[in-house]
């Protein structure tokens, strides 16, 4: 049946051409073994769940056949007998985008004053802002060895089925896709749209319900964008993010300038105050690597990478080094046009450090966070339909969520439940219980993947790793990772993190009947026939037939 909805979805594309039954049942008859040999050269999974090496590692180039240019943003389309698939798109440029453009939100501008509330000092939060850099630069060399094992996309979940199995797979899929990806963008849409609110209203705080349909209205448009066609995904990308680096430079060299005329007393007697406990510091990490979240996206993504064994860690190594100098030399910045006290009460450090510094252009900085929030929401949409698209295709999650549009290649279905998810949360959530959630989850799931990591190095020696990191980095990331989800219950035992467990292990409730015994729901099917009518979606192990 599925195959025969790909094949109406693909008669639109042939006008007047007449085709006959002989090569309709043709492309229909796609046998198991063809389908698995197929998949396994692109990358993706078999029908026992292990992986094959990746597609050939070059750009793709129109292969329509028709022997004219398609829209450049739509990307070229696929030939008669193909497997549709993802294709390489991501070129270096584009790698280097995706990390900084997702890492580099609204974080920059909302933690700094978080930071000094918890830590009570400058110097002490200055340095945990580099030690969340650092630790994001050696938990990413971990994952560029993970990803140049598998390029298949999903990230963690791909290395959880690699080195665990199936139910840890799961928990991942199913915590990330119903609750940390939707919730990372929650929290940048919910940002992006306070800022743009408040440069309309400036007498009193926005209205609540006006800054939620605006953050609504984010995650539309950014839908539309990732639906349409990757190239245009990541062209808004690259643009975005290279604005906000003009956004981060006029920053510092305000800053400087500051510097020049002698204002350093801020900066003076730093690590003044009490010594934070050790709780304290975990939830410290906690605020700062919020800001540098988004260290891992490009790794959901490793499908599309072009020639991703090199380009994957040559984006990494460029992206998080220049994020960590960005952020030390912004807070620097800041503690130069005002004092710790000054960023603590204000609600929007870089509005006030506008006001201050650049008088008349002060509306570049309000406008510097839009443009800031909305191209980190679009890579963290970007790479969040990825991990729907690959957990999907094993089985974990609905089938619909491992099919992409026919003619333009995206994971349309997964782009749409995320944002849907995501809207749900804007509409009943806020900032900082999101927030709080996000880091204590993720970390016990970053450290998961670290532990992948050691255990197949001794499971499974002779993998090809085009990319290899010391042992030391992924032990070292573990041991924080442990730190940083038993130290605030330690600290400071909330219920919130015992929900946060039980939400985890919710999922082997669904995993046991439904994964593990495969049990099927009847009406299920017409639910899959029905969304993939309306969506023009086909799995990936379908043939094209559309010129």
């Amino acid at each position: 049946m599925r195959d025969k909805l790909a094949q109406i979805f693909c008669s639109h594309q042939r006008s007047a051409r007449k085709t006959s039954s002989e090569s309709l049942q043709g492309h229909n008859n796609v046998s198991v073994k063809q389908s698995e040999k197929c998949s396994i050269e692109d990358g993706t999974t078999g029908s026992d769940g292990s992986f094959g090496h990746g597609a050939p590692e070059t750009a793709e180039t129109d292969s329509s056949g028709t022997g004219g240019m398609r829209d450049s943003l739509e990307g070229p389309g696929s030939k008669a007998n193909d497997i549709v698939h993802l294709q390489r798109r991501v070129g270096l440029f584009s790698g280097v985008a995706l990390i900084v453009g997702t890492m580099i939100g609204s974080g920059i501008f909302v933690s700094p004053s978080g930071l000094l509330v918890r830590t009570g000092s400058v110097g002490v939060s200055f340095v945990i802002w580099l030690a969340c850099g650092l630790l994001s630069l050696l938990g990413a060399l971990a994952y560029a060895e993970l990803g140049t094992m598998n390029t298949s996309s999903g990230a963690e979940w791909a290395y959880f089925m690699d080195a665990f199995g199936a139910p840890p797979a799961f928990l991942f899929s199913w915590v990330s896709t119903l609750v940390l990806k939707p919730s990372q963008m929650a929290i940048i849409c919910l940002s992006f749209a306070q800022y743009a609110v408040e440069a309309f209203v400036s007498e009193c705080d926005p209205p609540i319900a006006v800054v939620k349909m605006v953050a609504v209205l984010a995650i539309v448009c950014i839908l539309f964008v990732n639906c349409y066609s990757v190239n245009l995904g990541m062209a808004v990308q690259n643009i975005f993010t290279a604005a906000k680096l003009v956004a981060v430079l006029i920053v510092i060299l305000g800053g400087v300038y500051k510097l020049f005329q002698g204002n350093t007393q801020h900066l003076q007697n730093a690590f003044t105050g009490p010594t934070p406990s050790f709780g304290v510091i975990a939830t410290a990490f906690y605020t700062g690597l919020w800001a540098y979240d988004g260290w891992n996206n490009l790794n959901y993504v490793t499908e599309e990478i072009q020639n991703p064994s090199k380009n994957l860690p040559r984006s990494i190594i460029i992206g998080i080094p220049l994020v960590t100098l960005c952020y030390a030399l912004i807070n620097v910045s800041y503690l130069a046009a005002m004092s710790a006290s000054e960023m603590i009460e204000s609600e929007a450090v870089a509005v006030t450090f506008g006001n201050r510094i650049l008088g008349a252009f002060a509306w570049l900085m309000p406008l510097s966070v839009t443009i800031s929030t909305f191209g980190s929401a679009n890579g963290t949409l970007f790479a969040a339909g990825r991990l729907c698209f690959a957990a999907s295709r094993e089985g974990h999650l609905l089938d619909i969520l491992s099919y992409v549009h026919v003619r333009r290649l995206t994971p349309a279905p997964g782009l749409i439940f995320h944002s849907l998810i995501a809207a749900a949360m804007v509409i009943y959530g806020t900032i900082d219980t999101l927030i709080d959630f996000f880091s204590f989850t993720a970390w016990i799931f970053y450290g998961g993947a670290m532990l992948a990591l050691i255990v197949m190095r001794y499971t499974k020696p002779n993998y090809p790793r085009p990319y290899k990191v010391p042992i030391i980095i992924p032990l070292l990331v573990l041991v924080i990772s442990a730190y940083l989800v038993v130290g605030p219950i330690v600290d400071k035992p909330q219920i919130e993190y015992l929900y946060a467990v039980g939400f985890i292990l919710a999922g082997l409730i669904v995993y046991v009947p439904f994964v593990h015994y495969g049990i099927q729901i009847k009406f299920m099917d017409k639910v899959t026939i029905f969304f993939q009518m309306l969506l023009e979606v086909v799995p990936t192990s379908t043939m094209a037939m559309f010129d």
